[in-house]
């Protein structure tokens, strides 16, 4: 299930999202421009750099990816760039400095598709069955490769 705020459920995301037969919920209470993945406790935000005034600073925007990012500890933000045009790098450049170190991920999306790809691909593996499945195969990988290591071979034999 993803949790959208209100304003999109006109836009063409979540219809991408109730095509593929996705349970989509709008909620006033989501902040705006977020997208909410429950299950996974995975939250997006949209961000559109042709919204923004000329200064990206005077639109609020800062404070408003701050207060994200302090609610949702699993947070990535979507910035919409179809082109990488001065614009879009400034706006990139901006929030990448002011969130330095901080637990947001930033990914630059070029579409609607890309979009929903990149968002059901995070939610997924970010999900809990998902990512036990995931730590099992990794726990059997490392042990495959510790097993089949040169250097441990060398180890047992010195024994």
């Amino acid at each position: 299930m993803c949790i959208f705020y209100f304003f999109w459920q006109k836009h063409e995301l979540s219809r991408m999202l109730i095509v593929q037969q996705h349970r989509v919920r709008f909620s006033h209470s989501v902040q705006c421009g977020a997208l909410i993945f429950p299950q996974s406790g995975t939250a997006f935000m949209f961000v559109d750099p042709q919204d923004l005034p000329e200064r990206c600073e005077e639109s609020g925007l800062i404070e408003q990816i701050k207060k994200f990012v302090e609610v949702h500890r699993n947070s990535f933000l979507l910035l919409y760039a179809p082109f990488n045009g001065k614009r879009e790098l400034e706006t990139l450049s901006l929030i990448q400095h002011r969130f330095f170190g901080s637990s947001l991920r930033i990914l630059p999306v070029r579409n609607n598709a890309e979009i929903v790809k990149g968002m059901l691909t995070i939610a997924k593996a970010t999900s809990k069955p998902h990512v036990d499945s995931i730590r099992d195969r990794m726990s059997m990988a490392r042990a495959h490769i510790v097993e089949s290591s040169p250097v441990w071979e060398m180890l047992k034999n010195m024994l």
